[in-house]
């Protein structure tokens, strides 16, 4: 596994967010029930119903770690970051130190447990991966089935204007019809003027064109989440390929990581955007 690839964007859409906090909690709530982990039969003397009230609801506090991890996650996709598999698992693994954490300090300071507490926490560790890991790891691949159909779907229909970054690049004409598809990497960047919009790309290290008849406009909104973001009234450039920004005295302009060296202009609307996104990416 590639752990500097980007972590797929299904893992970052907010209904699946949900969806995988859902499904952690029920499984948490049924797992704790069943396996009976972190010492919780010997919690209280009380009945099986009352037990399940109690210990339900301490566990499931503890996932609110998984929520505000979630939460922050989401919004820090949204602003731009960008997030790597080992980004990931790097995040996975914080979830569920601090789940274990809480755990066993909820075990020695409040029900009073006489373990030591590495002992305490060492075991809190090894349950509490369970509780994640396993949903965690069922939604992944629940999400990338969802994700594969939907993209097999919309390419036979001739819908698809995108995949996943570092794939295939679908664009469409302003009727909706598939005409032009290429690969993000080769993907350089696209000029506007009226209705019509000229793709720009490398062929074998050739520079090529195909023109579409579209606007910037009808573009924009797909193309970002890959970035190929909008750097000029009648510009946008994938930002894979920018290699530096230079200010001249016509203004600044974006050279682009190709053969032979091509340069796009920024106007002044975008200047603070690019620079942020030049400076998260670099």
């Amino acid at each position: 596994m590639d752990l500097s690839k980007v972590l797929p964007s299904f893992l970052l859409k907010k209904k699946n967010i949900v969806s995988l906090i859902l499904f952690t909690a029920a499984f948490a709530l049924v797992f704790i029930n069943i396996y009976h982990p972190f010492n919780v039969s010997n919690w209280f003397s009380i009945s099986k119903t009352e037990l399940f009230f109690y210990s339900s609801l301490v566990i499931l506090t503890g996932v609110l770690v998984v929520v505000i991890s979630r939460v922050i996650m989401y919004h820090s996709a949204k602003r731009g970051r960008k997030i790597t598999i080992g980004n990931y698992l790097v995040w996975i693994a914080i979830e569920i130190i601090s789940m274990s954490l809480f755990y066993t300090l909820y075990e020695l300071l409040i029900l009073h447990d006489t373990r030591p507490f590495d002992e305490a926490f060492k075991i809190s560790i090894q349950n509490t991966a369970l509780v994640l890991l396993i949903p965690y790891t069922v939604t992944w691949l629940y999400f990338a089935w969802i994700d594969n159909k939907e993209q097999l779907e919309a390419i036979s229909e001739g819908n698809a204007e995108k995949t996943e970054a570092g794939g295939m690049v679908f664009f469409k004409d302003e009727k909706g019809t598939m005409r032009f598809s290429i690969k993000l990497d080769d993907l350089l960047y696209l000029q506007g003027a009226d209705n019509y919009v000229t793709i720009h790309y490398s062929d074998h290290q050739k520079h090529e064109k195909f023109l579409l008849r579209n606007t910037l406009k009808q573009l924009e909104s797909t193309l970002k989440p890959l970035d190929v973001v909008r750097c000029h009234r009648s510009y946008m450039v994938n930002f894979q390929k920018v290699k530096l920004i230079e200010r001249t005295k016509e203004g600044l302009r974006i050279k682009l990581n190709s053969q032979p060296s091509i340069e796009v202009p920024v106007s002044k609307t975008y200047t603070e955007i690019i620079f942020q996104l030049f400076g998260q990416t670099h």
